[in-house]
């Protein structure tokens, strides 16, 4: 049952949204959101990266979400997308009235992110093993469009490395130089097979730009989103607490 404590902190937390949440706010903010299938193992492992990135890194704000020369964010770990929603609401690119309705009938929340739903989400995910794909087809196309400063993000987890398709276009970004393309990938050892304790290792093996950093070390993130790679993608391994079996 959820007490009155806890009502008033997703209400004021809620509140807060409109004009400016806090980190702090974003369990109150995903807590608004219940009923089955949260995935929320999933969800909390990639609150911190989200944080950090849309509170302090991408180009990109509700206003600004069909403009050109925007930042573009991919989800493709698009299982368990509370997270995800409780960060884009605290932005304002939700109004967090509508988080309570999550997975809903008549939600535009569903249990993965539909573009064609909410402002600002880049494509619809959930099918794991597609979003680095597409995000490698994102800086290529905008570098045939001739746009050089949007820089495009995608978010990955560790259990993706289980399908093919990642490796063709880590092998593919990293010969064409796509030095706008950055991945963060959470690794919480969810991988069956994958590239266990040796993500950074295949990617640099490519010629990516790479780092491992905690995931939850805010600061640590920070740094390591922002540090200059000329001329190679960018790869970050976010290191998180093992989900659980």
């Amino acid at each position: 049952m959820t007490t009155n404590a806890t009502t008033e902190s997703a209400t004021n937390a809620a509140a807060r949204a409109v004009n400016g949440a806090r980190f702090e706010d974003l369990p109150a903010l995903m807590g608004l959101m219940t009923g089955d299938e949260k995935h929320g193992p999933a969800a909390t492992s990639t609150l911190d990266a989200l944080w950090v990135l849309y509170d302090r890194v991408l180009r990109v704000t509700p206003a600004t979400a069909e403009e050109q020369d925007r930042d573009r964010f991919l989800l493709s770990k698009g299982h368990g997308p509370m997270a995800y929603y409780a960060v884009l609401a605290a932005k304002g690119f939700i109004d967090p009235a509508v988080l309570p309705s999550f997975g809903g009938y008549d939600s535009p929340l569903g249990h993965h992110p539909d573009r064609t739903l909410i402002r600002g989400v880049e494509i619809a995910s959930g099918s794991l093993g597609h979003g680095l794909p597409l995000a490698v087809g994102t800086a290529l196309g905008l570098r045939a469009q001739g746009l050089a400063d949007p820089a495009v993000w995608v978010l990955v987890g560790d259990a993706e490395f289980d399908e093919g398709s990642n490796a063709e276009a880590v092998a593919f970004a990293g010969a064409y130089g796509l030095d706008r393309l950055h991945v963060v990938v959470i690794d919480n050892s969810s991988a069956t097979h994958g590239w266990q304790g040796g993500i950074a290792r295949r990617f640099a093996a490519e010629g990516w730009s790479t780092a491992a950093v905690d995931g939850r070390d805010h600061e640590a993130l920070y740094r390591a989103f922002t540090e200059e790679h000329p001329g190679r993608p960018r790869v970050v391994v976010a290191r998180v607490e093992p989900k659980e079996s």
